[in-house]
């Protein structure tokens, strides 16, 4: 997976194979590890958002999925 085991490196990995910039992907716990936040380059934020929030939405729905995931809400930071 990615460099970290959990909710983290489940949405780093995801959004380091949407992005052109993968190196510039950070994605933060904050709020006691309830929620996640995910920083990407200005120009791939609209990637990972997709058309409509389509694949914001998949990224969620994978991460409530997964193992202790199911209480963890992801936000897309600017």
């Amino acid at each position: 997976m990615a460099d970290q085991d959990g909710p983290v490196g489940l949405v780093e990995f995801m959004a380091k194979a949407i992005v052109t910039q993968p190196d510039d992907v950070r994605v933060v716990e904050v709020d006691d590890g309830r929620t996640l936040e995910l920083e990407t380059a200005a120009d791939d934020r609209g990637r990972v958002i997709g058309r409509q929030g389509r694949v914001a939405k998949a990224m969620r729905a994978v991460l409530a999925a997964s193992a202790g995931g199911s209480d963890i809400r992801l936000e897309i930071v600017d």
